[in-house]
């Protein structure tokens, strides 16, 4: 009852189009990492080997690289998919989440971390496709939820918002401490 025939006929079936361009991105990615070891570790005079600080950083971006180079060669290697480009543009879509974040994080010294998450829930929430009253209310009370739960409870140390200066002394406090 095996579903596949040879191992070869599973590889088939799980590989992606973009295989090739993701196994040059990483490789490419990790000898940069490793030609910069020197410049972010040292080596000690009179340590050990094993003891040196650059010694498991070197060995670890060592293998990254060699298992990255294995990598392209199984990629160059395997039969092409139609699709690579397609799955390649799927994958830099996906980069509008990170600045989507990055204005966040810029927001939140500014608006305040209450009203930043308030806004971004709602607009996340909106370009997900979630456009109605329904989950508007709901992307709002997850967001409260997470500042609550983040400012109140864990009490993680958040910057006020710039937009806090402008509040009655009272209100500020309690929105510098809780919100």
């Amino acid at each position: 009852m095996d579903r596949f025939k040879t191992l070869q006929d599973m590889f088939k079936r799980y590989r992606r189009p973009g295989d090739i361009v993701f196994s040059v991105v990483f490789l490419l990615f990790s000898v940069f990492m490793l030609s910069q070891i020197g410049e972010q570790t040292v080596w000690k005079k009179g340590t050990k080997l094993f003891a040196q600080p650059s010694f498991w950083p070197a060995v670890s971006l060592g293998f990254m690289s060699l298992f990255a180079v294995f990598h392209l060669i199984g990629s160059a290697v395997s039969p092409r998919i139609e699709g690579r480009w397609v799955e390649v543009g799927l994958w830099l879509r996906s980069l509008e989440f990170v600045a989507w974040f990055l204005v966040y994080v810029a927001a939140v010294p500014v608006i305040g971390y209450l009203l930043a998450t308030l806004l971004f829930a709602m607009l996340l929430a909106f370009r997900l496709g979630y456009r109605n009253l329904k989950w508007s209310i709901v992307a709002v009370l997850t967001g409260f939820a997470i500042v609550l739960l983040f400012k109140t409870f864990l009490q993680v140390k958040v910057p006020g918002g710039q937009i806090y200066e402008y509040l009655p002394d009272a209100w500020r406090s309690l929105m510098l401490v809780y919100f």
